[in-house]
Formats: C-alpha cells, structure tokens, sequence
C-alpha cells in the first residue's frame, strides 16, 4: 500500500491505531453512520472567496515548535475565535502521535461554529474516510508522497462520494503530477518535509506554475504572518494555511482577523 519512504513508522503506527478503533466499532458500521451524516458544508465555496482564503488550524502541539499553548478543554472556544476573526475554514489537527490530537477536538470545535472544517491527520486507510465524517469532516487532505497511485485514486474517490473535499497534500512537482493524475482539484503544497520536518520556503512556488489555472492552490507551512500570506497569494495561492502564526499568540481573535483582512484587501492577489 505505501510507497517506500522513512515516514512508514508514523504511518505504522497509525494503521495500529485504526485497527484498534476498527475492533471497537466495524468497517460496515463506521460506514453506514457516515453516509447516514447531514451534507457536508461547502469547502470548496469557502477557499474560492475573493482574495487568498485563509484555513486556521487548531492544535495542541507541534513535533517543530512544541506546545502551543491551546487547551483542549478551550477548543470550542479558539473555534469560535477564528471564526469570529474572519477565518474561512479551520483546520483540525486530529493525528494522535506527533501532534496529539483527536477526531473528538474536531467535533467539539465543528459544533461550535458554522466554518466547514478540515480533518488534519495521516490518511492511509478508507476507515479513516468514513470516520472523519461521522466526526464532521468537510475536507481531509491526502499526502501524496506516502501513498501509492491506486490507493490515491480510490480514498480520494471514497472521501468525494461522501460529499468532502480531497486536499491533495504534494512536497514535490513529482507527486503534483500524481495528484493531478488522480483526479484531485485542489492541491494543498506543504512546505514542511513529512519525515524530517525541515521547511522548505521555496517549495509553494516551484510547484505551482505547474497546476492548471482551474485548480485551487494552497499553501500550507511557514506563513508566519500577513507578509507570506501576500507572498502566497503573489504567487497564486487560492488560500493559506496557517497554525503558528494564529495559536502562538495570546489573541487567536486579533491574529486570525489580521490574516484574514489581509486576504481579503483589495490590494491582495487573486485569481479573480
């Protein structure tokens, strides 16, 4: 199933927990609740505003930049933060073993707001598609690099018929041409390396130029504050995302509502 890469030990473990929660509750009842779940809110509308979108993520922690301050007993309140600052989707961070999160996070902060919401975590496994639903995933994200073509195509084609939209998450302009391969029509390039978590600044604009016009583009990694957000959306980004430069802070309010202002000035570059 995975292509050989030095992240096979995170996505290792990450298999032992699915099988864990897969004996608890089956693959064909974790499937019918999802598909039993109300419509997904629209993800896809939120990163085409006018402007450079801007995808707040919630997390606990970070294997670069440690704890980041956030409580989980104060998760529906930093979702309400965001949303009031003028976020257009949050992003939770759900992976349990470097970033210690819970798909249960992102049900309390999903119930809090009307902002779809991003799963963030490593999907190898259909499981995880149908999970992340029934916890009110409207996007999941795909990391490319970690996957083979086949499995690609059909999680990104399971997570789609359950009305979500698929990030295809890409480090290199290799894996942009397979994700494009299988279908994806919204590319997320993560500037940071999965296995080392080295940042690569330059990443987002090497591969870019080699997207079709019609796919939404995201940049994901280092945007540090309203400088790489323009810097992005310079460079065509349709939407940022942005954690530390938001939970680092002790205003997740007054940080999201500068990004998120900053994307959407007249000033800003955008596709439309």
């Amino acid at each position: 199933m995975l292509a050989p890469s030095a992240a096979n030990e995170v996505v290792s473990g990450v298999l032992r927990d699915v099988a864990k929660r897969e004996a608890l509750v089956s693959f064909q009842d974790i499937k019918a609740r999802s598909r039993a779940m109300a419509p997904t809110r629209d993800a896809r509308a939120a990163l085409l505003r006018n402007g450079c979108s801007v995808i707040a993520e919630i997390k606990l922690n970070s294997p670069v930049y440690g704890p980041t301050g956030v409580e989980r007993r104060d998760i529906a309140d930093v979702a309400r933060a965001i949303e009031e600052g003028g976020a257009h989707l949050i992003a939770c961070q759900t992976e349990r073993l470097r970033f210690d999160g819970s798909l249960n996070d992102m049900a309390e902060a999903r119930d809090a707001v009307e902002l779809p919401m991003v799963c963030r975590d490593v999907i190898v496994d259909p499981y995880q598609i149908h999970e992340a639903r029934c916890y009110g995933a409207d996007a999941v994200p795909l990391q490319v690099g970690i996957l083979e073509q086949a499995r690609l195509c059909a999680l990104l084609d399971r997570a789609e018929s359950l009305g979500m939209v698929v990030m295809a998450e890409v480090r290199t302009p290799e894996e942009a041409d397979r994700a494009l391969a299988a279908g994806a029509s919204v590319v997320a390039v993560n500037s940071w390396t999965f296995d080392t978590n080295d940042l690569q600044r330059g990443a987002f604009a090497e591969i870019v130029p080699g997207l079709p016009s019609e796919v939404i583009k995201i940049s994901l990694g280092g945007v540090r504050g309203v400088r790489d957000l323009i810097d992005a959306a310079s460079c065509g980004a349709d939407a940022v995302l942005a954690a530390e430069a938001i939970m680092s802070g002790e205003d997740i309010f007054a940080a999201t509502r500068k990004l998120a202002a900053a994307g959407q000035h007249p000033s800003c570059p955008s596709r439309r």
